[in-house]
């Protein structure tokens, strides 16, 4: 792997004699890449366009991952996630007086920088991994500056709620980061979802719909039911865990149909969305087919919603786990849906909606 990912771009450029030249394979992930004022000699560039780069993306986290004894750190766990968000991968050569200007440009990329020593190195140089799985204590991960800024925020909103995060927990991605679902995707999995809960409700009171009375409603539905979505609508006698799961899906309804501008505001984690106001929204806004958008909400907003989302959930975690009390002014379920819908919409993992995880 590690010759691999030395000689990768080998064939793009060539390498510079010079005793002070050195190369550098980085791995940015905004978009778009800003433009390299450093004198430099590009051997390779590539984005998410090129069906290699998944692979070889994954291939690197092996890699990261391999180092040392293999433990899992808070160091090596970051970096998983950074490499995870990548958008673009470049290799090239610069001289050793270059450096300077090349950490800047490499910070407004939000890069991590692979050396052919097999170090992983922030923007500064300083070096997370090496080859041996040891690193710097002084390197940092980088991060957007409107993700910073966002963490700030959420912890600020929390603390005055009376509920403390550790500020070790990271911030969530970037606006230049986001690799957004379209509008359509988001209307047909608001209307997917709105099916299954539906159906899972009437499940729950006794009282089942027939799978044609939803297709007469509901139509658009049907070409965005998930896999495990067909089998729930389809089973005989549908598990009991499963149905309940389902029934929660009005709360992902609603914080998909608020981020494409379908429901007018977002609850409280401490209020269960309103089930019958949105139901008769969406039936009445999808008539004919998928209910119309206009695009999604701005990306700061749908972004604060999932930063603070994702420390709530932190908080449910160590309340499961017995480490401190629940919190009074919050709803597990509400906030387990609204993680996993949010996830789904930015991209998070590049995963389908079955797939969806949601660490905290």
């Amino acid at each position: 792997m590690f010759t691999r990912l030395k000689s990768i771009f080998a064939t793009s450029g060539g390498n510079s004699s010079a005793d002070n030249d050195i190369r550098l394979n980085v791995y940015a992930t905004v978009s778009p890449l800003p433009k390299p004022s450093f004198p430099h000699t590009l051997l390779g560039e590539r984005d998410l366009s090129d069906p290699e780069l998944h692979g070889h993306l994954e291939g690197f986290i092996g890699y990261t991952l391999s180092r040392g004894d293999g433990e899992m750190t808070h160091t090596r766990y970051h970096v998983m996630r950074h490499l995870q968000r990548v958008q673009h991968h470049v290799s090239l050569m610069l001289s050793s007086n270059a450096l300077p200007e090349f950490a800047r440009w490499a910070c407004q990329a939000n890069a991590i920088v692979f050396d052919d020593d097999g170090r992983i190195c922030d923007p500064e140089g300083r070096v997370l991994i090496d080859s041996q799985g040891a690193g710097d204590p002084a390197a940092e991960l980088p991060y957007p500056a409107d993700a910073l800024e966002r963490k700030s925020r959420s912890e600020a909103r929390l603390l005055a709620d009376g509920i403390a995060v550790p500020g070790t927990l990271p911030p969530i991605i970037g606006e230049h980061e986001v690799q957004w679902r379209t509008a359509d995707e988001v209307a047909g999995r608001v209307m997917a979802l709105l099916a299954v809960s539906a159906f899972a409700e009437g499940i729950r009171d006794n009282d089942p719909l027939d799978l044609e009375q939803i297709r007469e409603r509901l139509p658009a539905a049907f070409s965005y039911f998930s896999q495990a979505e067909q089998a729930f609508l389809q089973a005989a006698t549908p598990d009991t865990h499963v149905v309940t799961q389902m029934g929660w899906r009005y709360e992902s309804t609603a914080i998909l149909a608020w981020a494409a501008g379908l429901w007018p505001e977002l609850p409280s984690p401490g209020k269960i969305c309103d089930v019958s106001g949105l139901t008769g929204h969406l039936l009445d806004a999808s008539a004919h087919g998928l209910p119309p958008t206009h695009g999604l909400r701005p990306a700061n907003e749908i972004l604060d919603a999932l930063d603070e989302t994702i420390r709530w959930h932190w908080v449910i975690r160590e309340a499961e786990l017995g480490r401190r009390e629940f919190p009074p002014n919050v709803i597990p379920g509400v906030i387990r849906e609204r993680h996993h819908a949010l996830n789904w919409l930015v991209g998070f993992e590049r995963a389908d909606w079955d797939d969806v995880t949601t660490p905290t």
